[in-house]
């Protein structure tokens, strides 16, 4: 187990805003941050991130907390794994109490097959580095492709043994489970034999955007044709192909800076690009361009630039992702290669000088690659002309900005010259296609007609008393150490008038101080078991210092509460998103109004509790055999309060 004293340093000194910074790209947005989404596909930001406050909130999902939660929620990790992380990032060494052999036997499968996978990277390191083997041929292949030390490193490359069992056998050896190494793809387990998976290849981990290795991509050395030349592992559960992406865990902080990410087919090509300076670099891994990999792309940057080989595969390659990129409202351009050239051979042979302004110079927008590419064909061909005009109002109608369509159908219209109307009626077209096919259900043929029969929509329950209560609690911590003036009403007799009069008077206190005097008063505790966990922890913290901090309290809580407690603080900071003074509508802050926000909330609570006790005082008296002048004399006066408390919640309002 990791110590308290470690856990309390990685709370100290981790920062909210870094580490969510190296997942998605954020913006500054006032004192707090916002961005995409991590958590479902969105293009309008609904992500919000607290320096001060040390959280984060995600509208579209609801989820939310701190540092150690958004790890938890984002990268799957268990507790003592994103303490791990955030020790490693902020170079804080760990301190660990030993663990007994029950709570060794409690690690769960993902974390075993997270290990075997750091262990086998491990172990290919070694093989590369250390082995006379490894150093001849491994060693020798790399030196080749001009890669050097330090890349090496960086990357954690690697070389498998060409015996069939050496890894298996050493990890078995070094107590890893063989369950485990079957699970990951590492091991092949036969009746007689197991074997390993990758054999006599050099070997380049793929890693997840937090640093795990998941899986691998292994090269064989020599021409033998029996064998493919490139091996991936097999799909598990810490490895889905379609959801990674080559690279991505060292640009990361690349790719934000530059806001633009280059994406390329192979391993050499990310690598001698990195190693020439072109750091925001990801490779699909030798798979198919997917949506769940432009999403990743998406968290830090808008903008993809392709890079392919110069060759008719790398460009109709370069055109099957143009279009998956477009629907996703991304930005892409598309750079080819000489005939002859690749990424890895046109960065090792020329400097980072002439390959950035390559980049820079060949970089197209993907109109202008459609038009040049299909045109060569169409020459003066009006069908093959006709054919390129549809393929690129294809792509223009991926594009889900209504706005930037039509920019693209000016330019498209002035490069193929033809007329802007006859382009907009083609994309209107296949938008409708789109839109039919989208809403016909299964088995219905389009064209059919449905008769739409307008379905009840049923009003969700407000539960009011959660909502008070969480009120309650969102004042207390946000400005629960303020000092305001409020105006009590105060009861007196008057012998003049031989009757009860209110009076009202002012008085200054601090927030919290109020709300803690009025429930008393009202004899009042809160219903909800989280809420009444967190109000006598506040109030804790306010009788010891008058104030209360978040980064504080917030670690100590479990995640459902942590969770809770920055959707909560963070609920008003969704209003920022809308940029209201941008469109002249200028909001009231309610920091301008806080002692009649309280007053108006801890009425509302008294309302609420009087009309429930109202109404079960008259279930009462209808459940009474006989009349109980009693009940009926407490009915009235509680009407008679009620009374009373909404006539002093119209002059709040």
């Amino acid at each position: 187990m990791i110590a308290k004293s470690t856990i309390d340093q990685v709370y100290e000194t981790a920062r909210v805003e870094e580490v969510i910074g190296d997942f998605v790209q954020l913006k500054k947005s006032g004192t707090n941050f916002k961005g995409l989404s991590p958590f479902s596909q969105e293009r309008t930001p609904s992500f919000m991130v607290s320096p001060v406050k040390q959280i984060w909130k995600d509208f579209s999902s609801g989820k939310g907390g701190n540092v150690v939660a958004f790890l938890m929620e984002h990268e799957r990790f268990t507790y003592p794994e994103a303490i791990k992380y955030l020790a490693k990032k902020y170079a804080i060494e760990i301190e660990e109490t030993e663990q007994s052999d029950e709570q060794k036997a409690l690690r769960d499968a993902r974390e075993s097959m997270h290990l075997v996978a750091e262990y086998a990277c491990t172990y290919f390191q070694k093989n590369l580095l250390e082995t006379e083997t490894g150093k001849a041929i491994g060693g020798t292949y790399f030196k080749e492709r001009g890669f050097t030390a330090e890349t090496i490193k960086t990357f954690d490359l690697g070389y498998a043994l060409a015996e069939k069992d050496a890894f298996s056998r050493t990890a078995i050896k070094q107590g890893y489970a063989l369950e485990y190494l079957e699970k990951t793809g590492l091991t092949i387990v036969n009746e007689d034999r197991n074997i390993d998976r990758f054999r006599g290849r050099v070997m380049f981990p793929i890693k997840s955007m937090a640093g795990r290795v998941l899986g691998f991509g292994g090269r064989i050395l020599g021409e033998n044709k029996k064998v493919a030349k490139y091996l991936n592992s097999p799909e598990s559960d810490i490895y889905h192909k379609s959801k990674v992406l080559y690279g991505l865990y060292e640009a990361k902080q690349s790719i934000a800076k530059a806001d633009c990410c280059y994406l390329v087919e192979g391993y050499t090509d990310v690598i001698q690009l990195h190693q020439r300076g072109i750091t925001n670099v990801v490779s699909s891994s030798g798979t198919a361009l997917t949506e769940g990999q432009i999403r990743l792309i998406q968290r830090l940057t808008q903008n993809i630039v392709l890079l392919f080989d110069g060759d008719a595969a790398g460009q109709r390659a370069a055109l099957r992702g143009v279009d998956m990129i477009l629907s996703q409202g991304m930005n892409v351009k598309v750079c080819t290669f000489p005939e002859g050239e690749d990424p890895d051979s046109f960065a090792k042979a020329h400097s980072l000088e002439v390959v950035t302004s390559f980049l820079n110079e060949n970089a197209l927008d993907f109109l202008q690659f459609k038009a040049q590419l299909l045109l060569q064909d169409a020459a003066q061909d009006p069908i093959k002309k006709a054919a390129t005009i549809k393929a690129m109002v294809d792509s223009i109608a991926c594009i889900p900005d209504a706005i930037q369509r039509e920019v693209y159908v000016q330019s498209c219209a002035a490069t193929m010259e033809v007329s802007e109307e006859v382009l907009f009626s083609a994309i209107a077209q296949k938008l409708a296609v789109k839109g039919a096919k989208k809403q016909t259900p299964k088995g219905q043929q389009r064209g059919e007609h449905l008769k739409v029969v307008p379905a009840e929509v049923a009003t969700p329950a407000v539960n009011q008393l959660y909502a008070l209560e969480k009120q309650i609690i969102s004042q207390l911590m946000i400005y629960g150490h303020l000092e305001e003036r409020f105006v009590e009403t105060v009861m007196t007799f008057s012998e003049e008038q031989n009757a009860i009069e209110e009076k009202e008077q002012d008085v200054t206190l601090r927030v919290h101080e109020k709300i803690f005097l009025d429930l008393q008063q009202d004899e009042v505790e809160l219903a909800h078991p989280d809420f009444k966990t967190l109000y006598g922890l506040l109030m804790s913290h306010f009788q010891q210092s008058n104030q209360v901090s978040l980064e504080t309290i917030i670690p100590a809580l479990s995640p459902e509460l942590s969770a809770l407690v920055s959707s909560i603080v963070m609920d008003d900071e969704k209003y920022a998103l809308h940029k209201w003074d941008k469109k002249n509508i200028f909001v009231k802050e309610k920091k301008d109004s806080v002692g009649q926000m309280i007053t108006e909330t801890i009425l509302s609570l008294r309302k609420y509790l009087v009309d429930k006790k109202i109404e079960a005082l008259q279930e009462e008296i209808q459940q009474a055999t006989a009349t109980d002048q009693g009940l009926l004399e407490d009915v009235m006066s509680y009407h008679q309060l009620r009374q009373l408390v909404a006539t002093r919640l119209n002059r709040v309002l």
